[in-house]
Parts: structure tokens; sequence; C-alpha cells
């Protein structure tokens, strides 16, 4: 039997997977509140913070668990990137891509894992296929997706049997993420992007997957992508 799925946390649900991972768990009868710096679009509750302050993170997260009484899952979708060659990256720059994509995923985390753990609820963060594969001008990107691996795997390993533990290793997808970028740093127009939708899915199916039945990894990505494997 599936696991319901309750109330459960998506970080950066305001747009991109987060937002498809948000509408996803509420078709499937579940309770998603959205942790961005913007509303959601969908008539979700959120709460509004800057994922770069994780103090402010673990408050929102400490919010919804008295709000519902609980909590049944978080998915880490918040992320960003800045490209640039290391040298032209400032520090602070450098610094809130892996504070948003990594230490923010651990302080959302922290502040959940009692009341996952009273329910044997799910995690599931959010690394890529750049958290296994370097490239250039990605210095941030790199450290801080590779840094989610680590920090799942050794999640799931210390909180085995009490705590389903899933990494999501997406490619590329069709979301606003590359839309501010410099044009050398977008995909090219023929590009062949996963939909958010389908990535979405696969997400839904580790949060409901029963207890003692864990989805550990799974690698989504277009048939053709260039950074996998």
């Amino acid at each position: 039997m599936n696991r319901e799925l309750g109330t459960v946390v998506v970080t950066g649900g305001a747009s991109g997977l987060g937002a498809a991972t948000a509408c996803a768990v509420a078709a499937a009868g579940g309770t998603p509140v959205v942790l961005d710096r913007r509303p959601p679009t969908a008539d979700f509750d959120h709460e509004l913070v800057d994922l770069a302050d994780t103090a402010a993170a673990e408050d929102a997260v400490g919010k919804v668990i008295a709000r519902y009484g609980g909590l049944q899952g978080v998915v880490t979708c918040a992320g960003t990137d800045s490209p640039a060659p290391f040298d032209a990256l400032d520090r602070a720059a450098w610094e809130r891509i892996v504070t948003v994509n990594l230490l923010a995923t651990a302080a959302t985390v922290r502040a959940a894992l009692p009341a996952l753990l009273d329910a044997h609820g799910t995690v599931v963060t959010v690394a890529s296929t750049l958290g296994l594969r370097g490239v250039g001008d990605a210095t941030a990107y790199c450290a801080s997706k590779f840094g989610v691996i680590g920090f799942t795997r050794a999640l799931a390993a210390e909180t085995a049997g009490r705590l389903g533990v899933t990494m999501l290793v997406p490619g590329g997808m069709a979301t606003a993420f590359f839309d501010e970028r410099d044009e050398r740093y977008r995909p090219p127009a023929d590009a062949r992007l996963s939909p958010p939708g389908e990535v979405a899915d696969a997400i839904l199916y580790a949060l409901t997957r029963p207890p003692g039945v864990e989805v550990r990894e799974l690698v989504v990505c277009p048939s053709e992508e260039s950074s996998w494997p």
C-alpha cells in the first residue's frame, strides 16, 4: 500500500520543478506548503523566506510544523546558479549559490527531522547531473550539488529504517532556470529538456513508497542529456 502524502514542504515551490512538485502533491491528495522568496502562483499555503538565510529557513519549517501539527515530507527543489569562471564570480555570489543549494537543503531537513521521524516520513533532495560531473564555469554549482549527494547518502545511512530518503538527480529541465543567463550558458534552441511535471511525477513516486521500501536514488533526464553519464 502506498504511503499517504500528508503535509509536504517544498522549497523553491514558486516556480520550475518546485511548482510542478507542489501541484503533483496537491493532485495526489497531499498538502504542499511552499517555501520561497515569492508566493506560488497556485493557491497553496506558503512561507516567504530567502533560503540563503538558513536560520530563516529553519524558522519557516518550524512554523509549518506548528501550523499542521506535524510533517510527512520535505522536497528541496530550491536552487540557483550564476555561471562564470571561478576568478570572475565574486565571493558573495559564489557563497550564495552554495548556501541556497546545499546549506539550505541541510537546514530545511534539520528543522523538519524530528517531525519527519515521528511520522516515518520522506525527504527528497534535488541534486543534479552536475553533482556527478564537474564542468567549467560552474565551480559553485558543482560544489553545492556534489555536497547534496554526499549529504543525502550520509543522511540515508544515518536514518535507515526510520526515514525515507531519496536523492533525485535531474538533468536539464524546461524551466526558467536558464532565462537570465548569458547566451553562451543557455541550452541551444533545439535542446531537448525534460518537462518539470514529468520529473515531479518521479518525486511523487518516491514520496509515496511504503515504509521499508525506499527509492534511494533517481536519475531523471532527457534521453540525450549531455551531462550524464
